[in-house]
């Protein structure tokens, strides 16, 4: 996985006043949990863009005045009009436990069914996976050149190496599905 460095400042005042204060400053209030103690920080909001901006997933090697550890996004909270970032949560997470993280797909391939005239489409572009930091890739690739028209590829058809998918085995990644071009082809053919 890629590497993001990340440098933010401790909080000491909680709650809505302090926060409010924070964003005024450009700044977004953060905390990292999965340590022990939760640690209360914030960053700028400029570099945090840099992090969820992005379709890549990193570990962040954080550095809060002196506090150094591992971490990944888990969550962000936005405003509901101009879609600036409140809130971000932080997951901290050691070489030796495995932690849950979603991962974007890769498609590669030109599918049979794109040939024939069908479209490919794309239903998942994250998937949910359990492992180790060492194991995790930056993307999970999907071979799709055996697909057919109208047909898909479930989580359940899917395996990586020390890799555990989380999410429900019948849910599509990738489909092809039939374009009104491809239906008039195979109407005109009976």
């Amino acid at each position: 996985m890629k590497v993001f460095e990340l440098k933010g400042s401790l909080r000491t005042d909680l709650g809505k006043k302090a926060n409010k204060a924070l964003r005024k400053e450009e700044m977004v209030p953060c905390e990292v949990y999965g340590g022990g103690e939760n640690i209360h920080f914030a960053i700028n909001e400029k570099v945090l863009g840099k992090l969820l901006f992005t379709p890549d997933v990193y570990v962040i090697n954080a550095d809060i005045e002196g506090k150094k550890f591992s971490c990944v996004l888990r969550d962000v909270q936005y405003h509901p009009v101009n879609d600036k970032a409140l809130h971000a949560d932080f997951y901290q997470v050691f070489e030796d436990k495995a932690f849950e993280v979603e991962l974007p797909i890769r498609v590669e391939g030109f599918a049979i069914g794109v040939q024939s005239g069908g479209k490919l489409a794309v239903i998942s572009r994250k998937l949910k996976v359990k492992g180790l930091m060492a194991d995790l890739p930056e993307n999970l690739l999907v071979k799709v050149s055996h697909l057919g028209l109208g047909k898909s590829i479930q989580v359940g058809e899917l395996t990586y190496d020390n890799l555990e998918l989380l999410n429900s085995k019948k849910s599509v990644v990738v489909q092809v599905k039939l374009t009104r071009a491809a239906r008039a082809a195979a109407m005109a053919a009976k």
